[in-house]
């Protein structure tokens, strides 16, 4: 092995409310809780496990996207969680869609944040 090339890893990122993120990671993106203590706690994904810490009021939102789901299907996605409540963003020259999708901004992807304001998205597997 060489460097860190050979380790596991995991994401992770802050928030400014635990019990309002679980919420909303588990029951709106219907993600599944693991190792939860009482600064944080994990997320399963198909592909690894993300960490979401406390920082109270020390919080300050990500200028960028802390999270990316990939699917074949952008807009199915899209269209589910629209029913399920979440709101997607509008980014100036991004071509968006009257759903939030742009599509000729590079691959399709649509952002929403979460109740932290951290921005999410969901981006087309085929980058």
């Amino acid at each position: 092995m060489s460097g860190l090339a050979g380790l596991e890893s995991f994401s992770g990122f802050s928030v400014d409310d635990l019990e309002r993120a679980k919420a909303f990671y588990t029951g709106v993106l219907g993600l599944t809780l693991t190792d939860e203590s009482d600064f944080g706690f994990g997320l399963v994904t198909a592909s690894q496990t993300i960490f979401v810490y406390d920082k109270g009021r020390d919080h300050a939102p990500a200028t960028y996207t802390v999270l990316n789901f990939q699917t074949a299907d952008v807009d199915s996605v899209v269209d589910e969680l629209t029913a399920r409540g979440v709101r997607f963003l509008r980014y100036e020259g991004t071509g968006q869609d009257e759903k939030g999708v742009a599509r000729d901004f590079g691959p399709t992807i649509a952002w929403f944040a979460d109740p932290a304001g951290n921005v999410v998205s969901v981006i087309s597997d085929s980058m």
